[in-house]
């Protein structure tokens, strides 16, 4: 199973640079995508900041994000909209916490509704916020992963802890062009390790797993049968 459906933003936390209203430049990617370069950062933002404050705390059951904190995007990147109780942190990630070869790399739809929990706000969050800062400097998606390697080899990023998960569960989020809502689902985030180790992908397994040697981890997901709502999915609605 391919990055794309973790669009997942994840998360994951973020920093954003200046120009809303204008066009950002065009950069050099493959014309044949339906994205091929960044739209103008209003594009990625949510006008209502009580919205995106509801839709990031969709991603987990009320239990959870009641009480987490929730990051919205803002002109200079992720804030702190609402203070948390409980370690937990939601957000709605944008498009560029996708793989580097996702055609909905730059795709201003996209909104991933995502809550962490406590080793994944320390160790999985970073790479979000990190990815945000270089996106928000106006480097081009090639610039940013090279800069994802240079931060990591310089121990600027941390590895994932044991035990980094989110939840993404929220019947609203859309996760590209390609999975529209998906499903909901539980992820994993480990440092990168061979799937099959948990079964991943095996017939009759219920995990499904990403390899993202970029960003060093390996992401497993888990879906499950309601959204965070109580709701119960529709498979054949996907």
């Amino acid at each position: 199973m391919k990055r794309k459906i973790l669009t997942t933003i994840t998360a994951r936390s973020f920093a954003f640079v200046v120009m809303l209203g204008a066009a950002w430049p065009a950069q050099a990617q493959d014309a044949k995508t339906p994205y091929p370069c960044m739209a103008p950062f209003e594009q990625y933002l949510i006008a209502d900041r009580n919205a995106e404050i509801a839709l990031a705390r969709s991603a987990a059951p009320e239990s959870i994000s009641h009480d987490a904190e929730v990051l919205v995007l803002g002109r200079h990147g992720y804030e702190t909209a609402v203070k948390g109780k409980n370690s937990f942190v939601c957000i709605v990630e944008r498009s560029w916490t996708a793989g580097i070869d996702d055609p909905d790399f730059w795709n201003p739809k996209l909104r991933g509704p995502i809550c962490f929990n406590p080793p994944a706000v320390r160790s999985y969050l970073p790479l979000t916020i990190k990815k945000t800062e270089l996106v928000l400097a106006g480097q081009s998606k090639a610039q940013m992963f090279d800069s994802i390697k240079a931060a990591f080899d310089k121990k600027e990023l941390p590895t994932q802890e044991p035990g980094a998960m989110s939840y993404m569960l929220s019947r609203q989020g859309y996760l590209g062009d390609r999975n529209g809502h998906w499903h909901p689902h539980l992820m994993f985030f480990v440092p990168q390790i061979d799937a099959q180790t948990w079964g991943a992908g095996l017939p009759g397994s219920p995990i499904l797993a990403s390899d993202d040697p970029q960003d060093r981890l390996t992401v497993f997901l888990i879906p499950v049968a309601k959204w965070s709502d109580g709701t119960a999915d529709s498979p054949e609605a996907h």
